[in-house]
């Protein structure tokens, strides 16, 4: 992610104090000589020979700038909205309370303005050009400068290439497979096969309605019959039976029709 100021500088995100380089964190910008070039080494006494170096840090992973920064005295309070910066110090080190630094940590995307960059200086006669003054703090001068930066670009979010292709396809989607069990029953054998078919069939018979049975009977079904004695091939035998079908006469329609 790019966050530049209209002149190419990057805003400020933290700022801090160390013993020296192997205490600063590593994004972290260490000022060891002034603009002046004297040593920017801020001790709380002339007879301490260990002292501490004030660095900052331009990582905008966090997404956080620093919108202001300010010198109060230990009788002042801190101002609303502002914190202490943070230390990075060996042990048994400790940073003088007659002046602290306190910054104004904001979202990035809150503001339009941010510190860009601070500088030291020895002597408060000389003026850094674009510089803010911001005080005076163990024998050094503190200064800031502030401006305009640009809003980070958004970046693209990966997209899969095959749900892209899919939606961009003319062809209709294909109807859905069948759905098929994952633990199928196993096959039964023919002799159970066979007499669970029967059961079925069975099944079915008894749950057909009333109605389709009653297609089947007539007017005659239930009334007595018997076969006339004339008739009887038993009973008269079949050389009878054959001379009555001799007898009888069959007649075309001309025939008829002479009758007539």
């Amino acid at each position: 992610m790019s966050l530049m100021e209209r002149g190419g500088v990057r805003p400020i995100t933290a700022v801090a104090w160390t013993s020296n380089t192997s205490t600063c964190p590593r994004d972290f910008n260490l000022i060891s000589i002034t603009e002046d070039g004297a040593a920017a080494n801020f001790t709380r006494s002339f007879a301490m020979k260990s002292g501490y170096y004030l660095c900052y840090s331009k990582d905008l992973a966090g997404g956080m700038v620093v919108s202001d920064i300010q010198l109060i005295s230990d009788k002042d309070s801190i101002p609303h909205g502002y914190c202490y910066i943070a230390e990075y110090l060996e042990p048994k080190t400790s940073v003088s309370k007659k002046k602290r630094v306190c910054v104004r940590v904001v979202p990035v995307g809150s503001v339009d303005t941010a510190v860009l960059e601070i500088k030291l200086t020895a002597k408060s006669k000389m003026m850094l050009q674009h510089y803010t003054y911001v005080g005076d703090v163990h024998g050094y001068v503190l200064w800031c400068r502030k401006g305009y930066f640009s809003s980070p670009m958004p970046q693209a979010k990966p997209r899969s290439v095959s749900l892209d292709l899919r939606r961009l396809s003319l062809e209709q989607p294909s109807a859905p497979l069948p759905l098929r069990p994952s633990n199928p029953l196993p096959p039964l054998p023919n002799n159970k096969l066979s007499q669970r078919r029967h059961s079925l069939h069975t099944k079915d018979n008894l749950d057909k309605p009333a109605e389709s049975s009653m297609q089947g009977i007539t007017a005659l079904d239930g009334v007595p019959f018997s076969l006339h004695p004339k008739f009887d091939i038993h009973a008269n035998g079949t050389t009878q039976l054959n001379s009555q079908l001799n007898n009888i006469c069959i007649k075309s329609l001309q025939d008829i029709e002479n009758e007539v």
